[in-house]
């Protein structure tokens, strides 16, 4: 798409094989109300010119799929009614493009509901800045303050101290002090029989003698809504006077998170929240609704249980993939920072050539390997139409990545370099000292073939000399069945 060419061709100067991926590929995060929008606008395109009774119709059809997705019933009537208003009030159905317009109408909708622009951390305070996370039991809420210390220590280069004011849960001091040892930062020890307000107080001390920039409270959770939290977490605002004060919700939740919401907004005063699970949520109701309900942005999203899946909420980005516009700016950031710029000067130089020898395509699945394998990237490439179908049922799990790294590995450096040279004796060492079968060794020569053949047409034509049936083929087929699946 044009507004991705720009982005999409950086790509290239670092990661080859990723570049191939994008060229083909449409990003959705939320592929139930994506794949939606898209019928929905497909449908639009059709019709060439439209009136006031098919924008109707595909109000409807948008209503009825934003309900579908589990957006509030408020959000989704303020939605249509923005939409109608700004359609008819631009003589949309007079335009030249009216199915592009109101699609456009429809993006920019969606951004104000989504929060209109991203909204960091607030950093800005007297040191210690104080940063209190809330939200119910089991909504990842201690793995978040984590995540978050994370992001301070490495990005912003912040002393930080983490702090579990639960005393209720007898291992949620243990599983924030795992975390603090896996973030290397320093965690406030625990004295026991001691209350929420008495560690606060204590807290405050430690950071002056530790010389700490940012203190994280996680506070207890509760199955539900209680009197007793709210009340404690009112009297922990009142004494830590947070900087932030950030709600952690479940996104797999849906309308129950809008729900939750609204009761802590109600309560304490909410600077912003941040959704987990964002990685199993195909309709992204929780996300649509959170920035209407409380008042205040969406600042990050859970994408999995490790340390660093975490994203900066970008509300533009998220209304492009939910429209199938494409988000590449997230995954060119993704692959930019498990890049190496000597490796990639390399890689750039040898696809120039046409050159890709088995090396490169270790060095491609150790690169896919960091970015956590194909099911990572398929967070964010899931619209491809006639590859989906191909992997959206496996997983490149880490143990896969190492069965063909084995293969390559015992290979001679001669082989890698010449894999023509390759015959059925070599195939059985080399199967035999990777614990593989010579039918998956000829996989591998296989897939090597393939994107051998792409880099030199690439080189010759450049890009747009791929046909993507052919290049989907290459992926869906040149990845073997056998290594894709569990």
């Amino acid at each position: 798409m044009p507004q991705n060419k720009e982005v999409s061709t950086s790509v290239s100067e670092f990661r080859p094989l990723m570049q191939l991926l994008l060229e083909i590929m449409e990003i959705n995060m939320f592929n139930n109300l994506a794949d939606r929008f898209d019928s929905i606008f497909k449908a639009l395109k059709k019709t060439g010119s439209i009136d006031e009774s098919a924008l109707d119709n595909s109000m409807r059809d948008i209503r009825r799929a934003l309900l579908e997705a589990d957006v509030s019933l408020p959000v989704v009537k303020d939605f249509i009614d923005q939409v109608k208003k700004e359609a008819l009030g631009k003589e949309v159905l007079n335009s030249i493009t009216p199915a592009q317009m109101i699609i456009k109408i429809v993006n920019d909708e969606l951004i104000k509901i989504l929060g209109s622009e991203s909204s960091e951390l607030n950093t800005n305070g007297i040191s210690p800045t104080t940063f209190l996370f809330a939200g119910l039991q089991g909504s990842g809420k201690t793995t978040t303050v984590a995540k978050i210390g994370s992001h301070l220590k490495n990005k912003y280069n912040k002393n930080v101290m983490l702090v579990s004011l639960d005393v209720n849960r007898p291992a949620a001091f243990d599983q924030l002090k795992i975390l603090s040892e896996k973030i290397n930062v320093f965690i406030l020890p625990k004295v026991e029989d001691q209350l929420p307000i008495d560690i606060v107080k204590r807290s405050f001390e430690a950071a002056k003698i530790q010389e700490v920039d940012c203190i994280l409270y996680d506070t207890a959770g509760r199955t539900n809504i209680d009197e007793q939290l709210m009340n404690e977490l009112s009297s922990l605002e009142k004494e830590i006077n947070p900087l932030e004060t950030l709600l952690v919700l479940d996104s797999l939740t849906g309308q129950e998170a809008v729900n939750v919401a609204a009761d802590f907004s109600e309560k304490i005063k909410l600077t912003g929240s941040i959704l987990t699970r964002i990685d199993g949520d195909s309709r992204g109701g929780a996300a649509l609704s959170m920035k209407f309900t409380t008042g205040c942005p969406i600042k990050f999203m859970g994408t999995g249980e490790l340390i660093d899946d975490l994203e900066i909420f970008y509300p533009e980005r998220i209304a492009n993939r939910i429209l199938g516009m494409g988000d590449i700016v997230t995954l060119v950031e993704k692959a930019s920072e498990t890049i190496e710029e000597e490796n990639a000067t390399k890689m750039a130089e040898k696809m120039q050539k046409g050159e890709f020898d088995l090396e490169d395509l270790l060095s491609q699945i150790q690169q896919m390997k960091k970015m956590g394998g194909l099911s990572s990237i398929m967070k964010f490439v899931p619209g491809l139409k006639n590859l989906e179908g191909k992997i959206s049922e496996s997983s490149q799990s880490e143990d896969l990545i190492k069965k063909q790294e084995a293969i390559i590995f015992s290979m001679t450096k001669y082989e890698r370099q010449k894999p023509k040279i390759i015959n059925g004796s070599r195939k059985k060492r080399i199967a035999a000292g990777s614990g593989t079968v010579v039918s998956d060794i000829n996989k591998i020569l296989k897939q090597h073939r393939k994107m051998s053949d792409m880099m030199k047409k690439i080189s010759k034509k450049g890009m747009g000399s791929l046909d993507p049936n052919m290049l989907s083929g290459q992926l869906g087929q040149g990845i073997p069945n056998d290594f894709l699946k569990k």
